[in-house]
């Protein structure tokens, strides 16, 4: 049974932090390209950080949008989030999502991802 149980959403003031915390399991973790999107209301869904653990891909890459705000990483079966400095417009609901091969492959295609957790909401005001 696939499972991808994201944590540690929350309503924060801006200038403030959050880690959140994705556990998987159900699945070959480690050969999956490991990303989080987020949804704001009324907007697209965005691709901010994604990170593969084996072969092309292993380097974490962040969307210009969060570049040194927001730092992704994962070890054997989570995946994380640290956000820094947040500022309303980081208001949105996260998402963890895991595609079956390699983040140069995968990108930020939602397509592409096969697994997908529930989402954790954070507020930032």
């Amino acid at each position: 049974h696939v499972q991808l149980v994201e944590s540690g959403g929350d309503s924060v003031q801006p200038g403030g932090s959050l880690r959140l915390s994705c556990l998987a399991s159900g699945f070959t973790y480690s050969s999956y390209c490991m990303v989080w999107f987020r949804q704001a209301p009324g907007k697209e869904r965005e691709g901010v950080g994604r990170v593969g653990m084996n072969g092309a891909g292993t380097t974490p890459l962040h969307a210009d949008s969060v570049k040194g705000q927001f730092t992704i990483s994962r070890d054997k079966k989570t995946l994380y989030l640290q956000m820094d400095i947040l500022k309303p417009e980081d208001t949105a609901v996260y998402y963890c999502a895991a595609a079956p091969g390699t983040c140069l492959w995968a990108g930020y295609d939602d397509s592409k991802y096969k697994y997908w957790g529930q989402g954790t909401q954070v507020t930032v005001s």
